[in-house]
């Protein structure tokens, strides 16, 4: 039997939560202040956590996706 709306919601929640820190760690790694104009600060920080969101979603969307179809492969046989 597959979860409930309720646990899907929240393993999504926690997946998305999770992939976007582990995003946002990996863009740290990024020298990124090479191509920052100067007092521009606050607009670096924005870019670091709108790609982190960007990208940690769509990872947390692929994993999330890759489990719903693994769970479908019964149905194959």
């Amino acid at each position: 039997m597959g979860l409930l709306n309720g646990e899907q919601a929240v393993i999504a929640i926690l997946a998305n939560v999770f992939f976007i820190g582990i995003s946002f760690y990996a863009l740290q790694a990024i020298m990124v202040e090479k191509f920052i104009r100067k007092n521009r600060v606050f607009q670096a920080q924005l870019f670091y956590i709108l790609a982190s969101i960007m990208i940690g979603s769509t990872v947390a969307e692929f994993f999330l996706n890759l489990t719903i179809w693994s769970n479908q492969l019964q149905y194959l046989f």
